[in-house]
């Protein structure tokens, strides 16, 4: 009996998950291969899978471990203590002797005087300079005299 369409897509698609299947499993085993020659994983999605075929994982010695973990407690400890202590006072705020605050006070009243006298007395109006006026060359002044006609006797 032939297929219908009906068919052909729910076989399709239970024949991609089957092949799915077998292609995670090649990547996982060629995962393994490489790790096992010092490569790198294939793929990220066979790293993934396959996690324990990623390289050798460093551990640390016991011994190792307790000289970080007494060293960090150390590192807390003096953290702790820096902390706990009171900070140093402050220094106290200078006072100001009534002598000083009088010195004071006479200096600035002085300085406004001065400055108020400048203000009140008015600075002397700076002269304009006048034009220039051009001389008349002594030619001119003599040409219309030669230019005259001389009287004839």
């Amino acid at each position: 009996m032939p297929r219908t369409q009906k068919q052909d897509p729910e076989f399709l698609h239970a024949a991609l998950i089957g092949l799915q299947h077998t292609l995670a499993a090649l990547e996982q085993r060629i995962a393994e291969l490489r790790s096992q020659l010092g490569g790198q994983p294939a793929s990220p999605k066979a790293a993934t899978a396959a996690p324990e075929s990623g390289g050798k994982k460093r551990t640390m010695s016991a011994s190792a471990r307790r000289r970080i973990g007494l060293a960090q407690k150390k590192r807390w400890a003096a953290f702790n203590a820096a902390k706990s202590k009171p900070a140093a006072p402050k220094p106290q705020k200078r006072v100001l002797s009534e002598e000083g605050k009088a010195r004071i006070i006479a200096a600035t009243r002085k300085r406004w005087a001065a400055f108020r006298k400048a203000k009140q007395t008015p600075k002397p109006a700076a002269k304009k300079a006048a034009k220039p006026v051009a001389k008349k060359a002594p030619e001119a002044v003599a040409a219309p005299a030669a230019a005259a006609p001389a009287p004839t006797e």
